[in-house]
Parts: C-alpha cells; structure tokens; sequence
C-alpha cells in the first residue's frame, strides 16, 4: 500500500526515521523495482546550513523542496551521480529526507550511497517534483513489515556545515548489510 500524504507532513526527523524498512518502488513500463530502504539523512532549510535550501536559498535546482510534501526531490551531484530526497513538511517549508541506501527486493543489486540506489533503481532528474503516489516512483508498506533496529549517527560528507554537520539526522537499519560502507558510532533510537 502507497504511504498516504498525511505521512509526509510529519515532522522531519520522524518522517526520516519511519522510512526506514519501507519499500521504494520505481516502475518503468512493465518491469518493477523495488527496494527496502535501510538508510536515510534528513535536511531541514532554511536555517540547516547542510541543505541545499540553507539560508532560504531558492533557485530553479530547489523550487521541488519547497513545494508540497510527498514529492521527489531529484539532483545531480560531481557531474555523476543522482540522489533522491523526499520533500516533507509544509509548502513552503524547504525539509527533505535523502534516501541513502536500499536492500534489494526486486530487480535491482545492492544500492549503498545515493547515487548508487539512484542508478540501481534508474531514477534521474526526469522524475524531479513527481507525486511520490503516482505510477511511476512511490514509497510504501511492505506486507508483512519487518521491523528495523533503527540506529542514528551523524550525517555523511557535511564538514562544511559547522555545527550541523555534528546534528544525528542519519538513520539506518544497524541489521542490514546494504548501508553505505562509512559507519559512523551507532546509537539506537
């Protein structure tokens, strides 16, 4: 089942956390992927200096982030790599939550890094700004759910942002073998 709207305008940090063990799903024509999220970084602009939306930055790259929760917010990064990052919170209100890494579940191989899960899953900025409940990129529910042992540490390759780089805004299943190689200490939350 497609995780309703209501989902997504949850406060960040929470909408970040309960992703995790949900399943990306990205359909093209017949043929779908799928994979269990297992790693999630969460961006609250204006005043987080690590968003792309730091300082109340506005540009034609960020417009997606400040538009309506539930909605892909799709960039391209060292001339190489996409990452996916989910739009939370009120219009408005640039938060996003960066999909990090997923567990295989069909028809992609392991996907550890953003841009890695990105081109495992054929996601590129052709998606930016899609309704996450439509047919062709959307989160949802597995059946049965398998319940993650949810850890958090301090975000990845941030340095640059002073004190928010020390924020724990990264959450990820301490049981899965699928998150990114840079294991920061765990706590569980």
């Amino acid at each position: 089942m497609k995780l309703p709207a209501i989902f997504y305008t949850r406060p960040t940090l929470t909408v970040a956390r309960d992703l995790i063990g949900m399943h990306l799903v990205r359909r093209e024509g017949r043929k779908l992927r799928i994979g269990r999220i297992v790693e999630t970084e969460a961006y609250q602009g204006p005043r987080d200096l690590a968003a792309h939306s730091a300082r109340g930055r506005r540009t034609a790259r960020t417009e997606v982030m400040f538009g309506p929760p539930g909605h892909a917010y799709i960039y391209f990064i060292y001339g190489v790599w996409h990452c996916l990052n989910i739009v939370t919170g009120a219009p408005g209100t640039p938060h996003a939550v960066l999909i990090r890494a997923l567990e295989p579940v069909r028809g992609i191989e392991r996907a550890s890094g953003p841009g890695l899960l990105c081109q495992a899953m054929t996601i590129d900025r052709a998606l930016n700004g899609e309704d996450l409940r439509g047919n062709r990129l959307w989160l949802e529910r597995p059946e049965p759910f398998r319940s993650p042992r949810v850890a958090r540490s301090t975000r990845i390759g941030i340095d640059y942002a002073g004190d928010w780089a020390r924020k724990r805004w990264r959450f990820f299943d301490a049981g899965s073998d699928s998150v990114s190689a840079f294991r920061a200490p765990r706590q569980r939350v």
